[in-house]
């Protein structure tokens, strides 16, 4: 008989699942996607750092996982739900994604009213809530109602990684890491540009030091106007260096001009969120990962709006022509299926060498 457990949301909503990997109890903010791939992507990238995911899909893990799928080393969310967990290899690698969450110790669940969760999330907005294989649901409870909300708090600290160097050639970016995916790095080299990653709480004059020819700034978790030691580097660089946010890096750029950010209900996650491009009305179809979103209804002198989205009207990209700074709030890297965003990195290459 398979062990049992149990979800619970802040508000006091209990379902009931099974555990299909690590036994224990996992808090977090309540979070879901609409993704029908990416899975392990999603697990290991960083900007889930404090949440615990809900795939909204009915199954999950159907083509096995593999190294070359993972964001960052290690899983980073507390814990996943889902409706239905498979477990066979398939065109990711020969390991199935139940062994996966088991070999990276992930509490995880399956056989989870994932749909009625789903529903509650949308209606109520995005919340704590925890996973427990061991606690009753008024002991969860309890611990859930305890656990610090995600608002408020700097999570770029706690994720980052080291300094490293990618690539070999090409102008020389500075990327600020707070929770870096590796495919936005892949992209960049790609595009053909030599990579400095430092980390999150790096001093502008640490940065100057390395001599860079443009500055990007990275994806992330948490709640984009507490990450005051980046916003201030920004502010202190912009105009100086040719700038591109992307996420997390795109809510920053939007702090250090003067814009702000507010938590959206849900938020955006998944790989079908249509976005336009105002320029020339053109729609990308776009993967998205974020709780927060940039408010524009005054904008300060010299910043445009370049994207919005057409699910909300939230913006999904800004621009300061002037000062050489542009950034969007999806991920142009990930490819749902199309590959409609990958130009920005290409054209951030090309606003170096302007």
């Amino acid at each position: 008989m398979r062990p049992t457990a149990i979800v619970v949301t802040e508000d006091g909503l209990v379902l009931d699942g099974v555990s299909v990997a690590a036994h224990g109890t996992a808090l977090g903010e309540m979070v879901f996607t609409t993704g029908m791939t990416g899975y392990q992507e999603a697990v290991t990238d960083p900007s889930y750092h404090g949440q615990i995911l809900t795939f909204a899909a009915p199954m999950v893990g159907n083509y096995g996982t593999g190294p070359e799928y993972q964001e960052s080393d290690t899983p980073w969310t507390p814990a996943v739900i889902m409706a239905r967990a498979g477990n066979r290899p398939g065109t990711a690698g020969e390991v199935g994604w139940r062994d996966w969450l088991v070999a990276n110790n992930v509490v995880a669940v399956e056989d989870v009213d994932t749909r009625r969760l789903v529903r509650h999330l949308r209606d109520r907005g995005a919340m704590r809530g925890g996973v427990s294989t061991e606690l009753t649901a008024d002991e969860l409870l309890a611990r859930i109602q305890a656990h610090p909300r995600l608002d408020g708090r700097d999570l770029s600290r706690e994720v980052h990684g080291p300094r490293r160097t990618l690539g070999t050639a090409g102008p020389r970016v500075v990327a600020i890491d707070c929770g870096m995916k590796r495919s936005i790095a892949k992209g960049l080299v790609d595009a053909g540009c030599q990579l400095e990653i430092v980390p999150s709480g790096t001093s502008a004059d640490d940065i100057r030091a390395l001599h860079p020819d443009a500055l990007f700034l990275s994806n992330g978790p948490g709640d984009p106007s507490a990450v005051t030691s980046v916003i201030g580097v920004v502010r202190e660089l912009l105009g100086e260096l040719p700038i591109f946010g992307i996420c997390l890096g795109h809510q920053m750029l939007a702090q250090a001009v003067g814009l702000t950010t507010e938590k959206l209900p849900f938020g955006h996650r998944g790989a079908n969120h249509p976005v336009r491009r105002v320029h020339d009305g053109r729609v990308e179809v776009t993967v998205q990962n974020h709780g927060y979103a940039v408010m524009a209804d005054t904008l300060p002198d010299g910043v445009e709006i370049t994207h919005t989205s057409l699910f909300d009207g939230s913006v999904e990209g800004i621009a300061v022509p002037a000062r050489n700074a542009f950034s969007v709030q999806y991920h142009p890297e990930a490819s749902p299926g199309p590959h409609d965003a990958r130009y920005l990195f290409s054209n951030f290459v090309e606003t170096i060498s302007r």
